[in-house]
């Protein structure tokens, strides 16, 4: 009695398991356009397929738009510019390599060159001073001359 009541259990627990809903994953189709655009929650920095929040408010019914779009046909740019039509350039998940997004791209290069540059100049200015050349005899005899007229004449 007791193998029968745990075989029905873990049969009516798998069962549980496979009434799952299918739409929720993510095919390599959504996958392709969905990566390519932001999720616009306000709780995640994530792409439309990479976003892991339950029930998300705006990934699920992207991705479901996507998925609708791709079965009507629609090419991937296509969707892709009709989210961009309707939200905004900040619907995608990188900046275009146009105007002001040329710039986001090209901040961090500049910024570390920069930094490279204020080491270097910090490292030029402040290392230790080349040794001063040893003078000759002759010039040694010449100031050492001198400081002896200037003592003869303090006495």
């Amino acid at each position: 009695m007791f193998r029968l009541r745990n075989s029905a259990l873990a049969v009516l627990l798998a069962g549980y398991c496979l009434a799952q809903s299918s739409s929720q994953y993510v095919t390599p189709e959504i996958r392709r356009v969905g990566d390519k655009l932001a999720c616009l929650c306000g709780a995640c920095k994530n792409t439309v397929a990479t976003c892991q929040m339950l029930e998300c408010h705006y990934s699920l019914p992207a991705r479901q738009r996507i998925a609708k779009m791709q079965k009507e046909g629609s090419a991937d740019a296509v969707i892709i510019d009709e989210f961009v039509k309707r939200e905004g350039k900040k619907a995608l998940a990188e900046p275009p390599n146009e105007g002001f997004g040329i710039m986001a791209l090209a901040t961090p290069v500049l910024a570390i060159g920069a930094g490279l540059g204020l080491i270097g100049w910090f490292f030029r200015r402040y290392r230790k001073p080349n040794a001063v050349p040893v003078m000759t005899d002759e010039e040694v005899r010449k100031y050492q001359d001198q400081i002896d007229k200037e003592f003869s004449k303090l006495d």
